[in-house]
């Protein structure tokens, strides 16, 4: 019966073509503009750890004294200084803890004609491999040893490694960054999370990974420098190793319910003997925020964004409000021929099917159309000077949202024309024709 039905629509659209193919076109323009930016928000809006993420925390203590309340500082709000993150890996309370800052280093490779170039890298302490998970093509990361060693360390990407060490492994090669030489311990396989979470919230998310990891201590002691955002207050200078100045970002592990509450107890306490010290000034209010809150607390998605969605979605509804008087207008231009089936002992439920169908068929009209203008929405998307511009892609669940909001969207606006059509008399059509 259905297979009759659909017979019958597609013989429909066949006999107004025009018709036809301006309803196809509404939709497939209205939902690929809507697809384009939706597949935008859905590619920056994503989790960047899938499996981890509801284990990682950040954990947040201000240490600004009262005076120094800037109204949106978000360094004050993520960082801390290098005593309070040095304290908190000390006392290790979580499963797994790691402070980072960020930073851009010269590399000299080790072939002559080759010219040193800056790479972005990351400085941190051991447990920041397992903590996040990542993927080691070749070696491994370093430990705790080598943090209070101040080793002379380094973990690089396959880019990075292919791009130095054309020939063979890179492991236990020597590198050089700015005058210092490290040797390669660890190859990082393909890990590029975006956002970049555990970046400073000032810097690039998207489209900017890191291609070389090496000990937080040991750039500290040879004083490399850092791209974080810098949030200082006293004297002292520009010593990174004061208290005064927050800079570190600083990430913990944490399983278990039971885990994350002693772990805020613990943060409590801390930040009530730091209060009972003298080196802070606000009242205790510790907390910490699940990774994908974290991030949406922070608004890395661009500012224009949402109106933009907003905006395609307007359209979206001024298309299928277009499509619902287009698909009036082709029912009624069919109610001899309906008030006939009607009186040979077709039902209203018969007629609201058969036109449904026609809908439908629209409706996959449309996605295909919609598929199409949205594909190259994002291509255009691509050609930006955005960061995140590289990200504008479709995947499957993106797909599969574009192929059920036009049908959807034609069987939502094909329901009311249909509801009219098959309520006609049948007896007044019959004369009427």
């Amino acid at each position: 019966m259905v297979l009759h039905d659909l017979y019958l629509a597609w013989r429909a659209l066949r006999r107004s073509p025009r018709l036809s193919l301006l309803m196809i076109t509404a939709i497939g323009m209205g939902v690929g503009a809507c697809m384009t930016q939706l597949s935008v928000w859905h590619a920056l809006s994503g989790d960047p750890l899938p499996g981890r993420s509801g284990y990682l925390f950040s954990p947040y203590l201000d240490a600004r004294p009262m005076h120094d309340d800037t109204p949106g500082d978000p360094a004050a709000a993520v960082n801390l200084s290098w005593l309070d993150s040095q304290n908190l890996l000390q006392q290790h309370r979580a499963v797994r803890q790691a402070a980072m800052a960020g930073g851009q280093l010269l590399v000299s490779p080790p072939a002559q004609p080759q010219q040193p170039f800056f790479v972005s890298g990351r400085y941190t302490t051991a447990d920041f491999f397992p903590m996040f998970g990542v993927p080691l093509a070749e070696g491994h990361g370093w430990d705790a040893a080598d943090d209070t060693q101040h080793a002379r360390v380094v973990v690089v990407d396959q880019a990075l490694a292919r791009q130095l060490f054309p020939h063979g492994s890179a492991i236990s090669r020597t590198l050089r960054l700015k005058n210092t030489d490290f040797r390669v311990i660890g190859v990082i396989h393909d890990w590029h999370p975006e956002p970049l979470f555990y970046g400073d919230i000032d810097g690039h998310h998207y489209g900017h990974p890191d291609q070389l990891f090496i000990p937080l201590s040991t750039a500290v002691e040879l004083q490399f420098s850092t791209s974080n955002r810098l949030s200082c207050w006293g004297a002292g200078g520009d010593d990174l190793r004061r208290d005064g100045c927050i800079w570190l970002q600083y990430w913990v592990q944490l399983d278990t319910p039971a885990q994350r509450s002693d772990y805020l107890n613990y943060l409590q306490a801390y930040w009530n003997q730091q209060l009972s010290a003298g080196r802070f000034y606000r009242p205790a209010r510790a907390h910490i925020d699940a990774l994908v809150p974290w991030l949406a607390a922070q608004k890395l998605i661009p500012a224009d964004l949402p109106v933009q969605l907003a905006l395609t979605f307007g359209f979206l509804v001024v298309c299928l409000l277009n499509i619902v008087g287009l698909l009036l207008t082709r029912f009624m231009a069919d109610r001899h021929e309906i008030g006939i089936r009607r009186a040979l002992g077709a039902c209203q439920t018969d007629i609201f099917v058969q036109l449904g169908c026609e809908a439908a068929l629209i409706g996959a009209g449309g996605a295909a159309l919609g598929v199409l203008s949205s594909q190259l929405g994002l291509w255009l998307l691509r050609q930006r000077p955005d960061d995140y511009a590289h990200m504008a892609h479709m995947d499957v669940p993106m797909l599969l949202t574009t192929i059920g909001l036009a049908v959807g969207g034609s069987l939502l606006a094909g329901a009311l024309p249909a509801w009219r059509a098959c309520r006609l008399p049948p007896a007044l059509e019959i004369r009427a024709a």
